[in-house]
């Protein structure tokens, strides 16, 4: 989606596996390996926004610190811990840590309207409905990129 917007995308990740796909497959401009100091230590201050998509307990200090001033960080993932935020690395940078939700009909709408326009698609693995304990198992393993979808319509039954 940024990328349609005409944003310069990096990729965060823990998994050095997923650079390729990052830049191949989803086009973005950078990657960094959020567990290598030295690519952690080149995006210092080189990036205006953050969205933090990530839901598992992860530090927010690295994506703070590379945030330029003025910059925000914007929390979209529902972490189970709460997160531990240094106030000086906020004050000093003049940075913000905001947290956003689903929209409403209309900017849902809207966000689909623009997928289509751009032929924006998620990559999904869709499963029959009797597959769901083994995707839990899948998901507790890190085994799914990137969503799971339920194909309810052809998993139930007519009696």
């Amino acid at each position: 989606m940024a990328k349609a917007f005409g944003a310069e995308v990096t990729v965060f990740s823990t998994s050095p596996a997923k650079e390729k796909e990052a830049i191949e497959g989803l086009k973005a401009d950078h990657f960094v390996n959020s567990k290598d100091e030295l690519q952690l230590q080149a995006a210092r201050g080189t990036l205006d926004g953050i969205i933090d998509t990530v839901s598992a307990n992860h530090p927010i200090a690295p994506l703070l610190n590379a945030l330029t001033p003025h910059g925000k960080l914007v929390l979209v993932g529902a972490p189970e811990k709460p997160l531990e935020v240094a106030a000086f690395s906020l004050i000093m940078g003049r940075k913000l840590v905001a947290g956003s939700n689903i929209g409403g009909i209309k900017e849902t709408q809207e966000m689909l309207d623009f997928a289509a326009k751009h032929g924006i698609t998620a990559d999904i693995e869709v499963i029959p409905i009797d597959y769901v304990n083994t995707a839990m198992e899948r998901l507790l393993k890190s085994d799914v990129r990137y969503r799971f979808v339920i194909d309810v319509a052809n998993s139930i039954k007519a009696e």
